[in-house]
């Protein structure tokens, strides 16, 4: 889970790497909309510090969203205040309430640990649309496309503050177990370093696209978007889709 020093320059550092979230936002909601063009309200589910949140809430009357990390929550509560934000899990998505849309972005998905439990969590989005609703998830790397050993690093700055990211992936089996270093400078402050540890699943494209009509979704996967990552895109199979 993302800690307090990560949460405090997660959206600036993906930011100044290059990381669009308002073209990204913008992507989701056109094509979501031409699935539902009445689409109003949204859960973002982990949505982190609210960097895609944020923006989907220039473009629907009502967004919520969802975390698990409560430093990521604090965070999304100050850049989203309009929005309804919950504490908790995908895994045990309960809200009492359904959504003209659902998304789950940056590969958060790939969190979850096997095939069960992506089916019973995407049961849990289908179960949370409205009539008409559409399930949008930015998917992690397929394990069939994910590299091994992979090592990135970038330093940026931003303002006074100079930060670091350093990290290496290595997969072992259908894990992709990812270690990442941070190092933070700041005149008056010093330097700061912080280590984090990350666990994702590499299901393959098939495996998601069976997960997804186990839940009772019809699915279509749109190649190349998403920094080359793709999306899913996905609403219930007997609603049919406009």
């Amino acid at each position: 889970m993302y800690g307090s020093g990560m949460a405090e320059i997660y959206e600036l550092l993906h930011e100044s790497r290059g990381k669009d979230y308002r073209a990204e936002a913008a992507t989701v909601t056109e094509l979501v909309r031409s699935w539902n063009p009445q689409a109003a309200s949204l859960l973002d589910v982990a949505c982190g510090t609210g960097a895609h949140l944020r923006h989907f809430a220039a473009l629907f009357d009502k967004v919520e969203g969802l975390e698990l990390s409560d430093a990521m929550l604090a965070m999304a509560r100050a850049a989203v205040p309009a929005a309804v934000l919950h504490g908790g899990d995908m895994r045990d998505l309960s809200l009492g309430r359904s959504y003209d849309v659902i998304t789950c972005m940056f590969g958060a998905i790939a969190y979850l640990k096997d095939t069960a439990e992506l089916t019973a969590t995407l049961r849990s989005f289908a179960d949370h649309l409205a009539p008409g609703g559409v399930v949008a998830v930015d998917p992690w790397w397929f394990l069939e496309t994910s590299l091994d050993r992979h090592v990135s690093a970038d330093t940026v700055t931003v303002g006074s503050r100079t930060m670091t990211r350093v990290s290496h992936t290595e997969r072992q089996g259908h894990i992709s177990h990812m270690v990442v270093h941070y190092v933070v400078a700041e005149p008056g402050s010093g330097v700061e370093h912080f280590a984090e540890q990350h666990s994702l699943t590499l299901f393959t494209r098939a495996e998601y696209e069976e997960a997804f009509t186990r839940a009772g979704l019809r699915v279509t996967f749109v190649e190349k978007i998403q920094s080359g990552r793709g999306l899913f895109l996905a609403d219930r199979a007997e609603g049919g889709r406009r």
